[in-house]
């Protein structure tokens, strides 16, 4: 789940403002967003491998990285561009264990700056996308693990990240329905402001790492509102243009719109 999202479209003085603490640190932070030339992203398909921005610890840096996690340990490319298409979300309960996260869940995790999401409701073989923000408009701080990859054959540098989901709140359980998934509903986390920074604290024992799992947290669903837009895929796609965030009804739905939402 959480297969496309939405960055800069209208919230890079929020952003600023959001982890600086003073009018230079802001002015510094906004002019970072700048020099990085990133164009407003309206949806992006995590599989199409976007460049985000993502905070680190230790340093109020802001850094374009790749979605979808490579390992530093990946021998070639061709493993590296088949692993990114399954790393691009992360399940909190087991990134401590499983192979491609461990070492990131421990050493490099990172706050990714996104403007909001978008999950898709399932409904008579059919897909409807959902845009998902926060009801004031404040940037949404995902919670992400990210890695270095060098390719030895070339000297290239990758840096990519992955989204961190767990359970699904209330409003996720409603609209992530997909009927393949082998598991229940997802949703990604999303950081409180007031725990943001807890998420990029290093790991010394076991009770820091709890804390950092502890974190891993289903959003209030209060804060979050959701509402039908044109489709994200297929020939009907209405592309990486303002149109994708425009609400858009279907008749499919009024019904069960209207006992669910």
């Amino acid at each position: 789940m959480c297969y496309n999202k939405a960055y800069l479209t209208k919230r890079a003085e929020k952003l600023a403002k959001r982890y600086g603490h003073d009018e230079e640190e802001v002015k510094w932070l906004l002019e970072q967003l700048q020099l990085l030339n990133i164009t407003p992203v309206y949806a992006a398909s995590g599989f199409d491998h976007p460049s985000v921005p993502v905070l680190l610890s230790g340093s109020k840096q802001i850094h374009l990285f790749s979605w979808g996690l490579i390992p530093n340990w990946i021998k070639s490319p061709v493993e590296a561009v088949t692993i990114s298409n399954s790393t691009i979300n992360a399940r909190a309960e087991t990134m401590f264990e499983k192979p491609a996260f461990r070492e990131s869940a421990r050493e490099r995790r990172c706050i990714v700056m996104v403007d909001s999401f978008f999950e898709h409701h399932h409904k008579n073989g059919k897909a409807f996308p959902y845009h998902i923000r926060l009801k004031n408009e404040e940037p949404l701080a995902m919670a992400g693990l990210w890695d270095e990859w060098v390719d030895k054959s070339t000297g290239l540098v990758r840096k990519t990240y992955t989204i961190v989901t767990t359970r699904a709140n209330a409003l996720m359980t409603r609209i992530h329905n997909n009927p393949k998934a082998s598991e229940g509903p997802r949703m990604p986390v999303i950081l409180p402001k007031q725990f943001e920074l807890e998420w990029l604290k290093p790991i010394h024992e076991k009770a820091d790492q709890e804390l950092i799992a502890e974190l891993a947290q289903p959003y209030n669903d209060q804060e979050l509102e959701s509402y039908t837009v044109k489709r994200l895929t297929g020939k009907e796609s209405v592309g990486n243009r303002p149109e994708a965030q425009l609400p858009h009804r279907y008749q499919e739905l009024e019904e069960q719109q209207g006992s669910l939402f």
